[in-house]
């Protein structure tokens, strides 16, 4: 008995929860409002009530959508994703997915088209090819290649030049140490003279 009360009180808070609005968002029965909010993708909610019927997300920062994030509006009708900066690269693939799958309400997503790269400027999330935005995330790894190798370049160059400094400290130390043991051999040897010539006349006239 107890099981099943703590299994109804799950799933009345669960419920609860999934049918909140979410932060920064406004709700007017199955219509959230998130417009003009200056929402990006990292500030977007992470979930949406799952009786929603429109969606407003138009005029925010918006980049790219998270993976999943609109797949369990099941009762959605409408959608308007307009006026944000959409980035079409990798991480385009799952809005451009979703319009696709959405082919009969295309009418209801008007202006949602890429920002960036230069190259997609201006064209419909939607009518993208696969090629397309593999292409601009082909790019996107040449230019991490790139830094990639500048690094590797600067690190053997600092790395190089630390040897360089390293055995030349070590010539210099070695050439030290020589003149070193050279000078505190002779200034051994000069003392020896010395007491050598010191000693001289006593044993000259013990003799």
């Amino acid at each position: 008995m107890k099981g099943l009360l703590l299994l109804g009180l799950l799933f009345l808070f669960g419920g609860q929860r999934s049918s909140a609005c979410p932060h920064l968002c406004s709700c007017h029965g199955s219509q959230v409002d998130c417009s003009r909010r200056s929402l990006t993708s990292s500030s977007l909610p992470t979930r949406f009530p799952a009786g929603t019927t429109e969606l407003h997300l138009h005029s925010n920062l918006l980049t790219s959508l998270p993976n999943g994030l609109l797949d369990d509006l099941t009762s959605l009708r409408s959608a308007s994703l307009h006026n944000n900066s959409w980035v079409c690269d990798c991480g385009i693939l799952y809005l451009r997915a979703w319009l696709l799958r959405q082919s009969d309400k295309l009418i209801s997503h008007p202006g949602v088209n890429c920002h960036s790269p230069p190259g997609l400027r201006g064209r419909q999330v939607a009518l993208l090819t696969e090629e397309e935005v593999l292409e601009s995330c082909y790019y996107w790894y040449c230019d991490l290649a790139v830094v990639s190798q500048v690094c590797l370049f600067v690190f053997v160059a600092v790395q190089a030049v630390l040897l360089v400094a390293l055995i030349v400290f070590l010539r210099r130390f070695e050439r030290l140490s020589k003149e070193a043991r050279r000078t505190t051999e002779e200034s051994f040897t000069a003392g020896e003279s010395q007491r050598e010539n010191e000693y001289a006349p006593l044993n000259d006239g013990s003799i």
